[in-house]
């Protein structure tokens, strides 16, 4: 699976504050047979459209990052987007504080908690509490920005509980030490990090080849990194600004499956239902959801040279 001559340079935005992409980073740095550039950002600079604030670079991007909530919710205005790998999962956790009377997930019940909602950390955050039998307006959400305060509100009492992606709750944990109960989701959600491109750019015969050849790079970058976890610590804390010890501390709770995920179409049909009840709109069904996720590019750059 090494590609043999040089491949056109390839433009990638993602969100470079996550461990999630990790592989990414790798591919770029190691295994793409070209020049690959990383910006911050994510699926809006594949559709051109303004980037998040405080989350983006400008730019048009070839492909880009972004959770599975992202992929819905930009999706509504640009059914072109395409779903082409699963990079990363996000294993996300809860983190309370026992002095608060935190002791189980029905605990969270009146508690202030910190996330970001029309994400996938506000998303996990209602399957946790669903979990228990409750709903999002059993709980105060909290939206606090830069997610780097998140941890100082724990510790403060502005809060009872924070969830949010990596190494945002790592450092939740350590500001609140033996106080802390964590809850995760096995069973109940992980977040589903893909690869995104559009159905133009697939279709294009000078972009596809590069695409295809940077999505064998991300597998060969997560086989690595599956193999030896540390190959990867320095780039991801270079890109994030998270001193090693504590990318060392956080990386369990991400795994990289780089291939896309058996179930993603069970999980966006389920999401779907929470997005629009919280956009306001009707919720689109199983096979207009389909239509998003492309298996082509995997395929390809899977099957013998």
């Amino acid at each position: 699976m090494t590609d043999t001559k040089t491949m056109p340079s390839i433009a990638i935005h993602g969100n470079k504050h996550t461990f999630e992409i990790a592989p990414v980073l790798l591919a770029a740095d190691r295994f793409y047979p070209g020049e690959a550039t990383v910006k911050m950002g994510g699926i809006p600079n594949v559709l051109g459209v303004e980037p998040i604030p405080g989350f983006g670079e400008p730019g048009v991007a070839d492909v880009g990052t972004h959770a599975e909530t992202q992929g819905l919710r930009y999706s509504v205005d640009r059914p072109d987007l395409r779903i082409i790998l699963t990079v990363a999962e996000g294993l996300y956790r809860l983190v309370g504080k026992r002095s608060a009377g935190i002791a189980s997930v029905a605990d969270l019940k009146g508690k202030r908690i910190a996330t970001i909602p029309n994400t996938s950390s506000g998303y996990f955050l209602h399957m946790l509490l669903k979990s228990a039998g409750l709903t999002d307006a059993d709980v105060i959400i909290e939206r606090i920005l830069p997610l780097s305060d998140m941890a100082k509100a724990l510790a403060d009492g502005r809060v009872d509980a924070v969830t949010i992606w990596e190494p945002y709750m790592e450092a939740a944990a350590m500001a609140i030490g033996d106080d802390a109960i964590e809850f995760g989701g096995k069973d109940i959600y992980r977040e589903i990090f893909n690869l995104n491109t559009t159905a133009a750019n697939i279709a294009d015969p000078e972009k596809r080849p590069k695409i295809v050849a940077f999505v064998r790079s991300i597998i060969q970058a997560a086989e690595n990194i599956r193999a030896e976890p540390s190959v990867v610590w320095p780039l991801v804390s270079a890109a994030s600004g998270t001193p090693l010890d504590m990318v060392e501390r956080a990386w369990p709770h991400q795994a990289y499956p780089a291939k896309l995920a058996p179930d993603l179409l069970d999980v966006m049909a389920e999401e779907e239902q929470w997005l629009a009840k919280q956009d306001n709109r009707p919720a689109r069904g199983r096979a207009e959801l389909a239509t998003l996720i492309d298996g082509s590019i995997y395929e390809e750059a899977i099957s013998p040279a």
